[in-house]
């Protein structure tokens, strides 16, 4: 059954021809709609791969590829808006694990899920690459989210033994 124009009056981006491309750090550029199917718990993916940021020192771009996976609850956030509010970043000077963890916070406050999960895959800079991810969860899926930080943590120890 299709949404209808009730129910998408929070969406405004969406559709929209003239999009502003915001220039400094946005959170309040989010939008959510409701969720159709709370009963179910499903999980929802976000690939951004072509995220940018500023090193908070040097001024220097950071390139990453973001991955979101969240459970949701009754609100979802809605992909344009997400897409904005991630160009945001572009001139924002923050070390990468501080992106991660902002993104992820922006992100339970503005739905309230089940569980969510943030990873940043940045390029190599100065010889190093830097893999953050940042979790949250509700009391049901604490053990979902410890399980899913062992799991970052030895992608990390793979990473780091790979040739």
């Amino acid at each position: 059954m299709s949404r209808t124009t009730e129910q998408l009056e929070g969406v405004t981006l969406l559709g929209e021809n003239n999009t502003v491309y915001p220039t400094t750090y946005s959170p309040e550029i989010l939008e959510t709609f409701k969720n159709k199917h709370a009963d179910n718990e499903y999980i929802v993916t976000f690939t951004c791969p072509e995220f940018t940021s500023l090193c908070p020192k040097t001024g220097q771009p950071d390139f990453a590829k973001i991955v979101i996976n969240y459970i949701p609850r009754e609100d979802m956030v809605e992909s344009k808006s997400l897409k904005l509010y991630l160009f945001s970043f572009r001139n924002h000077g923050d070390f990468h694990e501080d992106c991660v963890n902002i993104i992820m916070k922006d992100l339970v406050k503005l739905m309230n899920p089940r569980y969510l999960e943030v990873a940043g895959f940045f390029t190599p800079r100065g010889g190093i690459s830097i893999y953050p991810f940042a979790n949250y969860a509700d009391d049901e899926h604490q053990e979902l989210a410890q399980k899913r930080k062992l799991a970052a943590f030895e992608y990390g120890i793979n990473e780091m033994t790979r040739r």
